[in-house]
């Protein structure tokens, strides 16, 4: 458990830089949005602060509530907020922590080392966009309870309630409905995964989370004693580590805490994720700077000073030490900077040479002390080194061949006429009957269409010059014009829409799966950047006399048998193939009436154990998926 903070954290710690009254009408400057992500901020702010309280070394254990009305009850063993007048605001601390933006035991730096969420800011925005806001707080044997109404109006002041044995601070919301017009209904998993990361990320605390809106497993609970070491673990059990146990490195330097974890896999993409105070820096930033550059020097040296690679060897580059490798670098900042508002890359520059300098003595140590394990990890990277070099004389084989340049587009692809790539799409499309239809069926104008015949290469499977053999691939990067990996330019992408057309079965199923896995691992720009689309071909046509009608589901097809009554014929679309250009165009392409899902990454994490586990090697983990799922499936074409 964390060592306490010996600082004070009373009524004179909270100190007040400005009001709150911006917050309900422009949410999103505090929130981001007030969608189903901005819904989930609330929670994240409270419960950031409860984490706080517990870095802090005050609470071991932190409960989240969520009950059958989406009512969130957010409970910690801390201290209990300060409970006495504030000197400046002249109310009680609890009232100016809730309603009194930038009021929190942070500012000063007196009250936490160390901080993840805004605390105040947080605690006063979840306040200002709650239909109400409860309070309870066990310190020195009494309850102080404490009422918000209507967006962070305090119905009475403080109070005492009644008497306890207990100590720490219990937070219970309600978002509003007028902010939250979209959805007031969290997402189970979103609120599951992020607990179970926090506990990873703090070894030793317990969370507690409840989810009264399902109907099984509704409380679980994370504490990892182990912390981010068994985090790898985690991340690696679709995978087949080739070592068995993670190489864990812990240390402090100026008062900044560096705790990395790593293990190698069998395969043969990296997957390295940074966190500063529990925050998930999504662009990395210059902790993990300082983990790659020890990493790729730590390795290329053991190698050489061990003779596995010759003196006079071109050295180990970056990209070849971390091939297949899993690792978590998490470090706790007194006073954080992140680059762009929305904390996704740590910019303190004294970081950098931290943790290289803490993670490059204890992984020479590592090594020297597990020669087997050491040999194992060095003879991957360079086997990865003479991978690359192989790459590199495909991927100028094929720059020769032109293969890789805008000039020599494919000779099956069927492009548009307009040369904006902002009004030009491209639809991928499995088979030639299908492809057939689809050029037929288009408007030539905006719309191309590149068929795909076969399968495309399983990416998680193959190295990156076998996957420049594969002619599919080479097609799709012909057509799309921005490159590939590394050498991405997003301004040269000869369309803003790459929909992937394929057939509503198993087949379909999988090539789509295939195209997905090729996009996450080589092109993962163009799904962040919102490129990629998957096209919902309708499932079934309904006729009746003249009238016909499409639909997506099976529920929709209920609707619509209820809609247009008795004596209709329906047929069930095996394929596109089934379909002439004409049905084409008005079910899933004409861009009036066509449904296109945009493809996403909210969480690269999942994605990544997703991918691993329905791509990848290992089959149990495949097989038990399916097993848990079957019952989900409702139309499988044998």
């Amino acid at each position: 458990m964390n060592e306490h903070v010996e600082h004070s954290y009373t009524a004179d710690d909270i100190q007040v830089l400005e009001g709150l009254e911006a917050v309900r009408k422009r949410p999103g400057m505090y929130i981001g949005t007030t969608s189903l992500r901005g819904l989930h901020h609330l929670v994240w702010e409270i419960v950031d602060n409860a984490i706080d309280e517990a870095l802090a070394g005050w609470a071991d254990r932190i409960s989240v509530l969520v009950d059958k009305n989406n009512i969130v009850t957010v409970e910690d063993n801390g201290r209990g907020m300060p409970v006495g007048i504030h000197e400046k605001t002249g109310k009680s601390s609890v009232e100016t922590i809730f309603t009194v933006l930038h009021a929190g035991g942070k500012f000063g730096g007196g009250a936490y080392k160390v901080s993840g969420g805004l605390h105040g800011v947080g605690a006063s925005v979840v306040n200002a966009l709650s239909e109400y806001l409860e309070v309870y707080i066990h310190l020195n044997g009494k309850v102080h309870y404490m009422r918000f109404e209507n967006g962070g109006t305090a119905v009475e002041d403080l109070k005492i309630i009644g008497d306890t044995d207990k100590h720490g601070s219990i937070v219970r919301f309600k978002a509003d409905p007028a902010i939250f017009k979209e959805t007031l209904d969290y997402d189970h998993d979103t609120l599951r995964d992020r607990l179970q990361q926090l506990a990873f990320l703090n070894k030793g605390i317990e969370i507690i989370f409840t989810d009264e809106r399902v109907e099984t497993n509704q409380t679980v609970t994370y504490i990892y004693r182990g912390g981010i070491n068994e985090y790898v673990k985690f991340l690696n059990k679709n995978k087949a580590p080739i070592h068995t146990e993670p190489v864990y490195v812990e240390g402090e330097e100026e008062g900044i805490q560096v705790e990395v974890a790593m293990q190698y896999n069998d395969g043969y993409v990296p997957n390295i994720y940074s966190f500063c105070n529990n925050i998930n820096t999504h662009e990395g930033g210059t902790h993990e700077e300082g983990f790659r550059l020890a990493l790729t020097r730590v390795i290329n040296n053991y190698a050489k000073d061990n003779n596995l690679m010759k003196k006079d060897e071109e050295g180990l580059l970056g990209e070849d030490v971390r091939e297949g490798l899993t690792a978590i670098i998490s470090v706790k900042h007194p006073d954080p900077q992140y680059e762009g508002q929305t904390k996704t890359k740590l910019g303190n520059g004294e970081v950098r040479k931290i943790v290289s300098s803490v993670f490059a003595d204890q992984l020479e140590r590592f090594l020297l002390e597990n020669p087997v394990e050491a040999k194992i990890i060095c003879e991957k990277s360079i086997i990865a080194s003479k991978a690359r070099m192989a790459a590199k004389k495909a991927r100028e084989l094929t720059r020769r061949k032109g293969v890789l340049e805008v000039s020599s587009l494919p000779g099956k692809l069927a492009d548009c006429a307009c040369r904006d790539p902002r009004l030009s799409e491209i639809y991928l499309v499995e088979g030639d009957s299908a492809g057939g239809s689809a050029k037929m069926g288009r408007s030539r104008e905006f719309q191309a269409i590149l068929p795909l015949r076969g399968k495309v290469i399983n990416v998680e499977k193959a190295r990156l010059h076998k996957i420049f053999d594969n002619n599919e691939i080479r097609s799709m990067l012909t057509a799309f014009g921005c490159g590939i990996g590394d050498e991405l330019d997003v301004d040269k992408l000869r369309y803003h829409k790459i929909i992937i057309m394929t057939d509503a079965d198993v087949d379909g199923a999988h090539i789509r799966t295939l195209l997905l896995t090729f996009f996450y691992r080589f092109l993962k720009t163009l799904i962040e950047e919102g490129y990629i689309y998957i096209a919902q071909p309708p499932l079934y046509k309904v006729q009746k006399g003249n009238l016909v009608r499409y639909a997506y589901s099976d529920n929709e097809l209920e609707e619509v048998k209820k809609e247009i009554g008795d004596r209709y014929n329906i047929q069930r679309y095996k394929g596109l193939g089934e379909m002439n250009p004409e049905q084409l165009w008005e079910t899933t392409m004409d861009p009036e009436v066509r449904t296109l899902i945009k493809v996403s990454v909210e969480n690269a994490m999942e994605a990544d154990m997703v991918f691993d586990m329905l791509m990848g090697d290992e089959v149990e983990p495949r097989r038990n998926f399916i097993t848990e799922n079957a019952h989900f499936v409702k139309n499988l074409d044998i």
